[in-house]
């Protein structure tokens, strides 16, 4: 069963009562969500395959932590917050949410896309299940 999801508007107000919030000019946020087209269709362009119904979704706590943990240490991110479900997921229902707070727009997207990136492939394992 999928865990229950937080507010991004709750996340965003603690974000800027921040003790580094004063450093941050620009925050980003991702949403990843469960999709129907199988990603081996959406990334491979492998056509004919079953709409996918949900996802078994399970990730390495330990890995995460440390992942977080270390994107504070990018240049300009002052802030970061991870949530990831776990369980099996509905399409349309919620995988992630990442914040991330940093200085400057490069800075903050660059830190959003490796942060994602690396969660995705290296800390989370999801089994698509067809419809």
């Amino acid at each position: 069963m999928a865990l229950p999801e937080p507010s991004i508007d709750q996340w965003l107000a603690e974000a800027k009562q921040d003790p580094q919030a004063a450093q941050c000019g620009m925050y980003l946020t991702h949403n990843g969500v469960v999709r129907a087209t199988p990603k081996a269709q959406v990334r491979e362009g492998i056509e004919g395959l079953p709409e996918v119904s949900c996802v078994e979704f399970s990730y390495d706590a330990d890995g995460l932590e440390q992942a977080v943990e270390e994107a504070k240490t990018w240049p300009g991110v002052y802030y970061v917050r991870v949530w990831l479900n776990e369980g099996r997921v509905n399409v349309g229902d919620s995988l992630m949410y990442v914040l991330i707070g940093a200085d400057i727009r490069p800075n903050c997207i660059d830190a959003l896309q490796r942060l994602v990136g690396h969660i995705k492939n290296d800390l989370v394992v999801e089994k698509e299940i067809s419809a």
